[in-house]
């Protein structure tokens, strides 16, 4: 270890998990500029998550296949492609920029206009732009990819409104690769007492399309390999407490947990009262 090295790491170490009790963690990746860290995700990426957007989206005719169910089987029959090939492109939706990311242990915040705010237990992958535009992954992490399914029920179209919504990840980042199979778990707590707890999978043998994939349908477009600019891509889930009938309140506490990415992640829900009213847009 060279010296300056041994002198930077001198000092008392640091207990991550009482700096999480604490309040005092901060994102494991962030940019000086806000409007240059990217949040984006993919959606029907993994087996399973197809089951609660076809009940959401169901046609009259349920003979009928729904746009999410057949978009589903698209990425298990061309999600996987073999090395060099290109395979079919995931859902994709953009959740805003660094303004929305929450610090682990901080509030998520939904909106007065919102009509739901739940949880998306999730692994994102982190990224960031090399000078000469080429994308690095730094690690992934845990993430709350928080949206608004109430809204999407309404119609699937909204759906890129229902995730224009602030999102959390960390507390601790893995390096490395992502192992093929993630299994972690989901909590709602209210007043202290676990209200509904599930199992979630992740990993590329609990999904329909390879981690390869997703990456080049994100950063195939040129915007998003601007040199330092950092992305915060959600790869999907199937576990939803709104999918089991939950109905989420102010208060209540998100828990995403999983052995391989150490640190629990945990956020409270709090509804803001103040951007419920119209914007009326003045004239210059």
């Amino acid at each position: 270890m060279p010296p300056r090295w041994r002198a930077a790491a001198g000092g008392k170490p640091v207990d991550l998990a009482a700096a999480l009790a604490q309040g005092r963690m901060l994102l494991p990746v962030d940019h000086p500029d806000p409007a240059h860290l990217h949040l984006t995700g993919t959606g029907l990426t993994h087996l399973g998550s197809a089951a609660t957007r076809n009940a959401m989206h169901r046609k009259a005719d349920p003979a009928e296949l729904t746009d999410s169910m057949k978009m589903f089987r698209m990425g298990l029959e061309g999600g996987k492609p073999q090395p060099g090939q290109v395979g079919v492109q995931p859902e994709w939706f953009w959740k805003g920029n660094g303004h929305g990311a929450v610090a682990p242990g901080a509030d998520l915040v939904s909106p007065g206009f919102a009509l739901d705010g739940g949880e998306e237990p999730e692994i994102a992958g982190i990224y960031l732009i090399g000078p000469d535009g080429r994308p690095f992954r730094l690690g992934f992490a845990l993430g709350n990819e928080f949206s608004d399914h109430v809204t999407e029920r309404g119609n699937y179209l909204w759906l890129a409104h229902s995730k224009l919504r602030p999102a959390s990840f960390g507390p601790e980042m893995r390096l490395g690769a992502l192992p093929d199979h993630v299994e972690g778990a989901s909590r709602v707590i209210r007043d202290g007492k676990v209200v509904w707890e599930k199992p979630f999978l992740s990993g590329e043998a609990n999904m329909s399309h390879s981690l390869a994939n997703l990456e080049h349908h994100h950063f195939k477009y040129a915007l998003f390999r601007q040199p330092g600019d950092v992305h915060v891509h959600f790869l999907g889930t199937a576990t939803l407490s709104f999918a089991d009938g939950i109905a989420v309140r102010p208060g209540d506490r998100f828990q995403i947990e999983c052995p391989e990415f150490g640190l629990p992640l945990c956020n409270r829900l709090i509804q803001h009262s103040h951007d419920a009213a119209p914007v009326a847009v003045a004239a210059l």
